[in-house]
């Protein structure tokens, strides 16, 4: 039986709903951003399909500066206002891109990523979810969200341990910017 792994060529990014009016209430936002920052770098570098969702933007603001910066030229920005990010626009983006596994990050863990993560599962993606790029308002929600998303069959994963997933090996002449970005969280830590 084969064991599903990422790789760039079949795996996209999905950054859910990290925005601007969100942040004062996330707990350790500043890792979680820097992670989902960290993230869409490391996509642009391998080549991987991005979306970004933006959850009500009249109310909650535009994706904060340091992931949107962080995002590909090529990425996809979706407004929603669905709890799930697997609304039409994302799914089309996935379906484009011929993607059988997607990578999660963003918040909040209960709310948008549990129900994006759940959809997309349900829909017959292989998910991944990087722990340490997902938080919410209520540190509390957090575990029991992961929880559930690893009993519906998502796959956890550290942001770190992704990227040198999905770069696979040292030979890869991407590999150097892949160890650089590492370089920098260990620097930030």
């Amino acid at each position: 039986m084969a064991l599903p792994r990422m790789k760039p060529e079949s795996t996209a990014l999905l950054v859910v709903d990290v925005q601007e009016r969100l942040m004062p209430t996330i707990a350790d936002a500043a890792r979680m951003q820097a992670n989902c920052a960290l993230l869409a770098r490391a996509a642009g570098v391998l080549g991987m399909p991005v979306i970004c969702t933006e959850q009500y933007v009249k109310g909650l603001g535009h994706t904060v500066p340091a992931v949107r910066e962080a995002l590909p030229a090529t990425a996809h920005v979706i407004e929603k206002t669905r709890f799930s990010a697997l609304v039409d626009g994302v799914r089309a983006a996935l379906r484009t891109h011929r993607t059988p596994n997607v990578l999660v990050c963003g918040v909040e863990a209960h709310v948008c990523v549990l129900q994006t993560v759940l959809d997309l599962v349900g829909a017959g993606w292989t998910v991944f979810h990087a722990t340490d790029a997902i938080s919410a308002g209520q540190p509390d929600q957090v575990a029991p969200a992961f929880r559930r998303m690893e009993r519906a069959g998502a796959l956890p994963s550290g942001t770190l341990g992704a990227m040198y997933e999905l770069v696979s090996d040292a030979a890869d002449p991407r590999f150097r910017d892949i160890l650089a970005l590492a370089k920098q969280v260990a620097k930030e830590s």
